[in-house]
């Protein structure tokens, strides 16, 4: 197991969808490939190729890993970068065959010769690879490989990935039981042993206001796709559900913003049926912004990026948790659960299935409810554990490699999922019970490992091979 320190901000990142490891992770990775043709001479450039090796070649397209390396390359940030301007920018690429490296050097570049996608080739460490190749004037060339392990994270090849021993936190955790150790010795709960590690990076202020950052751009994409009709971009021709369920619940009331429309919803009711629909909606929302290219948060990844908001949107409206601090201690918590899982097994669907995604996600929101609605500790991590133990196997198999079919329902059943592993937990001696949630990560590292390639984020699996759809098609 690799020991690594990671923050609240490395499991939930801000950026673009469709998918973490497909779109911001190869973005990461170009932008880094950028800093090193800096430090050589970006003026010196002639030429650029890019190699995708595995599952960003079987499933790039759908992914829109080639638009992401593209704007990466050119210098732009999936944080900020308007995306309403992406076809456009990629359009005007395609059709000039000229790309303006990092804002500041134009060079030629065909896409459909310099963006190579190798569908039979596969690098050993992970399926997610590319391969940046550069000239320079003076005849220097170099390449540099990168793989793209999940939840937006990137590795390098060749670069040290274990933490750097001069920078350590209060309470390292690489396993739930050190969590268990740790709250056990300060009385803390998972939200404060986590904000306690948070204080090494920065102070508690900043941390606070990261945090609201993040549940801003959850809460904007939540309200944004559910307001948001039509159909999904990408050839299968997906209607948007989430605004005409939003439209049927609201009955026609009136609002003129979030904090009105939380009313309004409050105003309905809390029946089981009701309760049911509005956190399928929240989910439904997020995932078909995610899958239209706007603006998400990984949690832990895109396509698994509507569970947590749409628990949290369940906590928020129907559970009286709309107040900074409960929100706060609710992502805090989420994100320990997924730093576990990152640590002890994976978030890449490429490598585990989509147990890595909607089955951590649905374990991140079921132990942050369970904390937020007064849960100990130990029934928390009771929770996450019952949440994965029942995702467990979760083969992915999008169908023409698009984040659609089936990830956007599966994110309304990973959040169910976490609501109901949360009230079972609640209701349960976490003393008593048999299968801890390190034995569950193990269970699953141990599933994804002995999983069939084919249902590992190939779209030769599966779902993905049931419909009459090509990736061309798409």
């Amino acid at each position: 197991m690799t020991k690594e320190n990671i923050s609240v901000f490395d499991i939930f990142k801000i950026g673009i969808g469709p998918s973490s490891s497909h779109t911001l992770g190869p973005w990461r990775a170009a932008e880094r490939f950028i800093n090193t043709v800096n430090s050589i001479g970006i003026d010196k450039v002639t030429a650029v190729r890019v190699l995708l090796y595995g599952s960003l070649a079987k499933t790039g397209k759908g992914h829109g890993t080639d638009v992401a390396v593209l704007l990466g390359l050119c210098g732009e940030d999936p944080v900020t970068f308007d995306v309403n301007q992406i076809g456009a920018r990629i359009e005007h690429i395609t059709d000039s065959k000229k790309l303006l490296l990092n804002k500041e050097k134009e060079i030629p570049f065909d896409t459909t010769t310099d963006m190579v996608f190798l569908m039979d080739e596969s690098l050993p460490f992970h399926p997610n690879a590319l391969t940046f190749l550069c000239s320079f004037s003076d005849g220097n060339e170099i390449a540099e490989t990168y793989y793209s392990i999940g939840g937006g994270f990137v590795v390098k090849e060749g670069e040290n990935k274990n933490t750097d021993d001069s920078f350590s936190l209060p309470y390292p955790i690489e396993r739930a039981e050190d969590l268990v150790a740790a709250f056990k010795k300060t009385g803390l709960s998972i939200s404060g042993v986590v904000m306690e590690n948070e204080k090494a990076w920065r102070s508690e202020e900043e941390t606070r206001r990261g945090v609201l950052k993040i549940w801003e751009v959850m809460r904007d994409c939540t309200f944004r796709g559910c307001h948001i009709t039509g159909t999904l971009p990408g050839g299968l021709n997906v209607s948007r559900r989430a605004a005409a369920l939003n439209s049927k619940l609201t009955e026609g009331k009136k609002y003129n913003s979030y904090d009105d429309w939380i009313n309004v919803i409050r105003s309905g009711g809390h029946s089981f049926k009701y309760t049911l629909d509005w956190v399928s909606c929240f989910a439904l929302a997020v995932n078909e912004e995610n899958a239209s290219f706007s603006r998400v948060v990984t949690a832990p990844t895109n396509g698994a990026a509507g569970v947590v908001p749409a628990v949290l949107q369940y906590f928020i409206a129907f559970c009286d948790g709309y107040t900074e601090d409960k929100i706060i201690n609710f992502l805090l918590t989420a994100s320990e659960i997924g730093s576990i899982f990152k640590k002890g097994a994976t978030l890449s669907a490429a490598m585990g299935g989509c147990q890595a995604e909607i089955g951590v996600s649905s374990s991140m929101a079921a132990a942050a409810l369970t904390e937020a609605l007064g849960g100990t500790p130990g029934q928390a991590l009771m929770a996450a554990e019952i949440a994965m133990e029942h995702h467990l196997g979760l083969t992915c198999d999008p169908v023409g490699g698009l984040v659609q079919v089936p990830c956007i329902e599966r994110n309304t059943m990973g959040a169910i999922k976490a609501i109901t592993a949360c009230q079972l937990a609640l209701q349960s001696n976490p003393d008593k019970a048999r299968i801890s949630l390190d034995a569950v990560v193990n269970t699953m590292w141990e599933t994804a490992v002995d999983m069939n390639h084919k249902y590992k984020e190939t779209a030769e699996g599966g779902l993905a091979t049931q419909l009459p759809i090509s990736l061309s098609e798409c």
